[in-house]
C-alpha cells in the first residue's frame, strides 16, 4: 500500500480590508482623527476629504503608515491613514466590547401535567420565582400524554394561575397556546437582574 504524505493543509486567508496598493478605486475619501499629527509629521496639510488614490498612498508612505480601505462600498471608498496592525487591534477590541455588552437571554423551562396538584404547583412556582429574580425568562408548559389531551381547559387554567402568581415579578409575553401535545406560555421578567 502506498504511503500518503502528511503535509499540513495550508489555507489561504484573504485579508479583511484592502491595504495600500490593493485599493483599486481612482479616488478615495481620507478620514481620521489624528490627521493633524500626520500633517505635522510629514510637513504637509492632510485634511478629511477626497484625494487621488496615488496622492493618498504617497501621504501614507511619507508618514510611514498604511492606507486602509474601511468602507469599500461607499462612493468614493472611505480610507484611513493608520498602521494596519494597530487598526486590526482596535477593530478586534471594539468588536469584543460590543459582544460583551450584548445581553444573553436565558430561558428556563418548567413542566407541568394537566393533573398537577397544589403542592407540586407551589414547588414549581418557587423555582419560577427564583428564575425570574435571576433575570431569566421562564417557559412553562403543560404536557398532555395519551388521553389527558381532553383536559386542555385544566392545562390552560394551570398556566393562567401561574401567570397570575408571578405577576409581581414578570409578565406573560403570550397567552397560553396549544402546540401539538404541549400548551406553552413564556414569562419575561419585568425587573432587571440585581
Amino acid at each position: 500500500m502506498a504511503r500518503r504524505s502528511r503535509r499540513p493543509i495550508q489555507r489561504v486567508v484573504k485579508p479583511q480590508f484592502n491595504v495600500n496598493e490593493k485599493i483599486r478605486a481612482p479616488k478615495v475619501r481620507v478620514v481620521g482623527d489624528d490627521l493633524e499629527k500626520i500633517s505635522a509629521a510629514i510637513g504637509e496639510t492632510v485634511e478629511n476629504g477626497v484625494y487621488n488614490t496615488h496622492r493618498a498612498l504617497a501621504l501614507a508612505e511619507k508618514a510611514g503608515l498604511d492606507l486602509v480601505e474601511i468602507s469599500p462600498n461607499a462612493e468614493p471608498p472611505v480610507c484611513k491613514i493608520i498602521d494596519y496592525n494597530k487598526f486590526l487591534y482596535l477593530k478586534r477590541k471594539k468588536d469584543k466590547e460590543i459582544k460583551s455588552n450584548t445581553v444573553k437571554t436565558v430561558i428556563k423551562e418548567i413542566r407541568f401535567g394537566p393533573n398537577t396538584d397544589d403542592h407540586d404547583f407551589q414547588f414549581k412556582l418557587r423555582h419560577a420565582r427564583k428564575f425570574l429574580e435571576e433575570g431569566a425568562k421562564v417557559k412553562a408548559y403543560v404536557h398532555f400524554r395519551g388521553r389527558t389531551i381532553v383536559f386542555k381547559d385544566r392545562g390552560e387554567l394551570l398556566l393562567l394561575k401561574l401567570i397570575n402568581e408571578l405577576s409581581d415579578l414578570g409578565g406573560a409575553e403570550t397567552l397560553p397556546k396549544l402546540e401539538g401535545r404541549r400548551m406553552t406560555v413564556l414569562i419575561a421578567p419585568t425587573k432587571k437582574k440585581k
